[in-house]
């Protein structure tokens, strides 16, 4: 497995949060259940669930190494199922809830599937595409917009990630020895 795990990874971003939905800690306790579960299996423990009036009508955990795909990120496997659930491809209406901040390829699939929402935990100042490196869910140039409302238990997020690859860096050094 390759596993990028140096440098600043999975940041809190609770001095970002906006607005915050009284549901949006239980949603994102749901995630983090699912990101615990993926890091069971040996993968980057994200979770992600889709929620449309107060219904999980989607969930999903990074499942790249099991499926080996590369679009099995958490976000797109939630968004896949809220699809499927709704019986359409614009999710409008929907909110993803996400333990951390998504990539280029996630925002774009919550624009171009048109997401009304997204919350998420961990900031990602290495890939982040909502707010870190790029703004790609709330860019002005682009047909659709998602509100956003980030750092919802952003230290509990950060900590299960930065747990899982303090793990793996050991593991790597045992086997090495």
């Amino acid at each position: 497995m390759d596993y990028e795990s140096k440098g600043r990874r999975f940041e809190s971003s609770r001095e970002r949060i906006t607005s915050p939905d009284p549901l949006d800690e239980q949603f994102m306790q749901h995630a983090l259940k699912l990101a615990r579960e993926a890091a069971t299996l040996g993968e980057v423990p994200v979770g992600a669930v889709a929620v449309k009036d107060g219904v999980v009508v989607g969930t999903g955990m990074n499942r790249r190494e099991i499926d080996n795909d590369p679009f099995s990120h958490a976000e797109l496997v939630a968004m896949r199922r809220a699809a499927e659930t709704l019986g359409a491809w614009r999710l409008i209406g929907v909110t993803v809830y996400v333990t951390l901040e998504p990539c280029a390829m996630c925002a774009g699939a919550m624009v171009q599937g048109r997401v009304s929402r997204l919350v998420f935990g961990a900031s990602d100042p290495k890939a982040g595409a909502v707010g870190s490196l790029y703004d790609l869910a709330r860019d002005a140039r682009h047909n659709h917009r998602v509100e956003v409302t980030s750092g919802v238990l952003g230290d509990e997020c950060s900590a299960v990630l930065k747990g899982f690859f303090k793990a793996l860096r050991a593991k790597k050094s045992e086997t090495t020895e």
